[in-house]
């Protein structure tokens, strides 16, 4: 999945106890950042997933829905901003997701996963083989 990794921008809807909201999210460095409008600078929210999991939720006033929980407490860290701007800490127990179709549901979930377990240094070796198997080898070099 392309949309919604690194500085794409994809629509999800977002619920919340007063109702769902339209955002979009940005999945980036192992953090979900979320905006009301498209063109914004500036997330409302930033989710940090180092001890998120997610799942797949059944909701009957929306279709495709997931959620981000803590594997770890009762309480996500998070922060996003307020009314006046101000930078506040998130209290949220989940973070209840939908997306236009079972597809992108599906590729939303298996992307978080992803950057959830994304190890640096399975990374690290992934780079260093592949410097090694595009790097000229010695034996095709003549000697003389």
């Amino acid at each position: 999945m392309t949309k919604g990794i690194g500085s794409s921008l994809s629509d999800l809807a977002s619920w919340r106890y007063k109702g769902w909201k339209r955002r979009w999210f940005v999945l980036n460095d192992k953090c979900l950042y979320y905006f009301e409008l498209t063109p914004e600078k500036e997330p409302r929210g930033i989710i940090p997933l180092e001890t998120i999991k997610v799942r797949i939720v059944e909701d009957k006033s929306k279709q495709h829905t997931f959620e981000l929980y803590s594997s770890s407490t009762d309480v996500i860290k998070a922060c996003k901003t307020d009314s006046d701007g101000r930078l506040v800490e998130g209290r949220h127990a989940v973070y209840r997701l939908a997306a236009s179709n079972s597809d992108e549901m599906h590729s939303w979930i298996n992307a978080i996963q992803r950057s959830i377990n994304k190890d640096p240094f399975f990374d690290m070796l992934q780079l260093r083989r592949k410097r090694m198997s595009t790097a000229p080898s010695d034996s095709s070099s003549s000697r003389g």
